[in-house]
C-alpha cells in the first residue's frame, strides 16, 4: 500500500481533507496515492510536520514492519505512555550482537505494539532465510525447523539446544547465557557435536 494512503487511513483522515490543508485539488492527492504523480518537493516537509512522521514513507510502498512502526509512532503521539521500566533483550543482526535495553510502558498498547514489531522483524529475517534455499541442499532441514517451532516450541530441550547450537557455532556469543544449567548442558552435547563434526 501507498505510504500516503495508509498515512491518512491511519490517521482517519480523507483525501479531501489533506488536499483542503495543502490548499490543492482533491485530485493532486489521488494521483500521489495512485503513483501517476510524485509528491511535489515542496509538501513534504509539510506532511512531515502535520503527520510527524519521517517524508520517506509518504510515497513509497510500505512494508508490514513499516507498517507497524508507523502505528506505534501513531500510538506514542496518542496515548504519551511513559516508560516505566526497561527489560534486557537479544539483539542479533550483521551489525551487532548483543543484548539492548527494551522499554516497558505503562500502557499495555503499546508493549503489544512493540512485540509486535519485534515479531515482524524475526519473520523478514525468516523469510530471507527461506530465499536462500533454492541454492541449499538442506530444504528438509527448513521444513524440520518449522515443524519443531509449530509443534514443540515450548519444550526446554528445544531451547537448550538451540542455545547450545548459537554458541557451538559462534552465533551467539559466549557471556550470553540465559541459566546457570546451560553450561552443564552444553559442555555434554558439545562432546556430541565434536564426535559428529564433519
Amino acid at each position: 500500500m501507498n505510504g500516503l494512503e495508509y498515512i491518512l487511513n491511519l490517521n482517519q483522515m480523507q483525501h479531501i481533507d489533506l488536499a483542503d490543508k495543502l490548499g490543492i485539488k482533491k485530485q493532486n492527492i489521488n494521483m500521489w496515492i495512485k503513483g501517476k504523480q510524485n509528491i511535489p518537493k515542496k509538501y513534504l516537509p509539510v506532511l512531515e510536520e502535520m503527520f510527524e512522521i519521517n517524508a520517506v514513507y509518504f510515497s513509497k510502498e510500505l512494508t508490514d514492519l513499516e507498517k507497524l512502526e508507523l502505528q506505534k509512532e501513531k500510538l506514542k503521539r496518542d496515548l504519551k505512555p511513559v516508560v516505566e521500566s526497561h527489560r534486557s533483550q537479544f539483539t542479533l543482526n550483521e551489525k551487532q550482537d548483543f543484548l539492548v535495553d527494551v522499554p516497558v510502558y505503562d500502557r499495555e498498547e503499546m508493549n503489544t505494539m512493540e512485540r509486535s514489531i519485534e515479531k515482524a522483524k524475526l519473520i523478514e529475517r525468516f523469510k530471507a532465510a527461506i530465499e536462500i534455499v533454492d541454492e541449499n541442499p538442506y530444504m528438509d532441514t527448513f521444513a524440520l525447523v518449522v515443524e519443531l517451532l509449530e509443534k514443540k516450541q515450548h519444550e526446554a530441550i528445544l531451547q537448550k539446544t538451540i542455545e547450545a547450537l548459537g554458541h557451538y557455532l559462534e552465533v551467539l556469543p559466549d557471556w550470553i547465557n540465559s541459566e546457570p544449567d546451560q553450561d552443564e548442558f552444553e559442555s555434554e552435547i558439545f562432546e556430541v557435536f565434536d564426535d559428529h563434526n564433519y
